[in-house]
């Protein structure tokens, strides 16, 4: 055996987009064989794309994946490529990788064990291939061996899991794999971002090599694919124990390759000195992950920037930010002139490219997003303020209006058609929404004018219990912080006015937050509405992520120090009955982005049912038991 140099390639990948797919693929290919490359391996379903649902089911999309291999496959002179796509094999549909050494296929392998938890629905359209199962597929006219296999090249022995086949303990391939020999598992994956998700890759990478005493390459999806997961392409290689080589993830390159040169016959001769810097900060992992996602997004969108109202509150303010930070990453990693080609972004001056750093991010702000402050006559200044000198700081375009006008109109009509004065004592939600939703047509216009995406700004604990105005604060066409809690977007606030260094948060962090919907002398706050948001983010844990019973989130936190007994039993009464009641609403929210272990979007990870019981029963069984407990 000898010294090879083996690579990982990210590739952000697009469904349906043929051309980007494969000029990313052919890139890869393009810059490994240049390095030296002997081995490169490539993301799962390349070809295609990760996220191409339903598409999945249909015959066309498999056949043209297959017609596009044969011109990977002749990209392949000197180098060995594997490349993920669909294939249909005996009228049943797998998710396969195809190995090619030197412009020849050598075969195709399916994966074994099928994402099913969570985001993923694998087994909607793919099904499992049976271990230790080897068949045929005719290809072109030619008969290719199709199943579990292994393969010799370059003098050692050659295995595959891909990505959930290492996730799954016993059933994994990798213990047949070990049995036979084999000196190195190629891993191609579309692995979804989530937090603290890639420090668990890294070391299942890792003990992977150990345990099966091998040299594991794991090679990820790469950005925002489709619109909801976020894939932060992660290249990590490990030999017998010892991490030798990592790339940073989260990248704005199309390709994003890294290699190793691997001694496989004197293994702890390898060093991992040169090892790329890599950050468990959950802060940060947010932050990049979003920014990259909102790039992506916009481009493949092809929008020309983004709108938001803002109130001058902690989640508008946090999505500003983030576009912020997005044009602050790019440029800094891509070049301004990459960032604006990439970005698609027509009408920014040509002499942007030639200024400074400092001067092409202020013009790509101005250009790129839009801050609305609607007013009414319950709007407080310190709240304008606050969106006014933050939107500055940024550099971003700020108008100011007030909407009374349009209000009162709106309230006039309904007197008129019911016969009765409206009043905060009878009418106090119809009241408030109004003035949520009056601000959303001139937002929309302006979006639709500008060929720009409307920001919804709603986070998760208002989706918890419905606590946003439909066609209101709601309205958007991408909602990126939807799937963290308030708790956390606080946090991170005073975190990004410290460390990122965005001093126009200064006056965002000072203010409690409110809705700022009722009249100023009711002192109006969001926790008075609802709840301590620190309970909010312990019952939604236990009740929506863990799926515990009311009974069940009492007894969890019945001896914490969130609340009292009896104040508990009313926050996890009032948190169900607004759950339940509020289904239709998580429905019509934005898409957004997959960020933390879990979410509450109907689409991806948690369902629910849109008429229901409303827990009823299961509510009056915690109020017997409390009562109880009492005595």
């Amino acid at each position: 055996m000898t010294k090879i140099k083996i690579a990982g390639a990210a590739l952000n990948q697009t469904p349906l987009d043929w051309k980007n797919n494969l000029e990313n693929i052919r890139e890869a290919i393009s810059i490994a064989r240049s390095a030296d490359v002997s081995i490169l391996c490539l993301p799962e379903l390349s070809i295609t794309g990760y996220g191409c649902e339903d598409l999945f089911l249909s015959n066309w999309l498999s056949e043209c994946a297959l017609e596009h291999l044969a011109e990977i496959v002749n990209w392949c002179a000197d180098i060995t490529t594997c490349v993920g796509l669909p294939i249909w094999h005996e009228n049943t549909l797998y998710n396969c990788t195809c190995l090619i050494h030197d412009k020849h296929i050598l075969g195709f392998i399916p994966k074994q064990q099928l994402a099913k938890e969570g985001v993923h629905y694998e087994p909607r359209w793919f099904s499992s291939w049976q271990p230790g199962l080897l068949k045929e597929f005719v290809y072109q006219g030619q008969k290719y061996p199709f199943g579990d296999q292994t393969f010799q090249l370059h003098n050692i022995l050659i295995g595959f899991e891909i990505c959930e086949d290492a996730w799954v303990g016993d059933q994994r391939p990798a213990y047949k794999l070990f049995e036979k020999g084999v000196n190195l598992i190629l891993n191609p994956s579309a692995s979804h971002f989530s937090f603290r998700k890639s420090a668990f890759r890294e070391n299942l990478v890792i003990e992977s090599s150990r345990k099966f005493e091998c040299t594991y390459l794991y090679s990820n999806l790469l950005g925002n694919e489709t619109g909801r997961m976020i894939f932060d392409g992660d290249i990590l290689i490990a030999q017998n124990g010892q991490l030798i080589q990592r790339n940073l993830k989260l990248s704005y390159q199309q390709v994003n390759l890294s290699y190793a040169m691997v001694d496989f016959q004197n293994p702890s001769t390898i060093s991992g000195e040169e090892l790329k810097k890599d950050t468990k900060d959950i802060r940060v992992e947010f932050t990049n992950a979003v920014t990259l996602a909102l790039f992506d997004y916009l481009r493949k969108s092809k929008s020309q920037g983004f709108v938001i109202s803002l109130s001058g509150g902690a989640d508008s303010s946090t999505c500003a930010v983030l576009v912020a930070e997005m044009v602050r990453r790019g440029i800094e990693e891509l070049g301004t002139e990459e960032f604006l080609l990439k970005a698609g972004l027509a009408g920014i001056p040509a002499d942007v490219k030639s200024g400074s750093t400092e001067e092409a991010f202020g013009l790509i702000m101005k250009k790129l997003l839009t801050c609305v402050y609607q007013a009414t006559e319950n709007s407080s200044s310190e709240t304008l303020d606050s969106a006014r000198s933050l939107a500055l700081s940024l550099g971003a375009t700020f108008h100011y209006w007030n909407i009374d006008q349009e209000v009162k109109s709106y309230r006039e009509k309904i007197e008129t058609a019911l016969d009765r004065t409206l009043s905060w004592e009878t009418d106090d939600t119809a009241l408030q929404n109004i003035q949520a939703r009056t601000r959303a047509p001139a937002l929309w216009m302006l979006a639709n004018i500008k060929n720009a995406l409307l920001i919804s700004t709603s986070n998760r604990s208002e989706g918890d219990v419905g606590y946003a105005t439909m066609d209101g604060d709601t309205c958007g066409g991408i909602a990126p912080i939807a799937a963290v809690d308030k708790q956390f977007i606080l946090k991170w606030l005073v975190w990004a006015e410290e460390f990122l260094e965005y001093n126009g948060l200064n006056s965002v962090n000072k203010l409690q937050p409110t809705a700022e919907l009722r009249p100023l002398d009711q002192h109006q706050t969001d926790e008075e509405d609802l709840m301590p948001y620190s309970v909010i983010v312990a019952i939604e844990q236990l009740a929506i992520r863990d799926h515990i019973s009311p009974l069940g989130v009492f007894k969890y936190l019945k001896n914490t120090s969130l609340a009292s007994d009896e104040m508990l039993v009313l926050y996890i009464k009032k948190f169900f009955v607004l759950w339940a009641r509020n289904q239709w609403k998580r429905e019509r929210i934005a898409p957004s982005f997959h960020l933390d272990e879990f979410n509450i979007d109907p689409k991806t990870w948690c369902r629910f049912p849109i008429l229901s019981g409303g827990f009823k029963h299961e509510l009056d069984i915690l109020d017997k038991f409390a009562q109880i407990d009492k005595t």
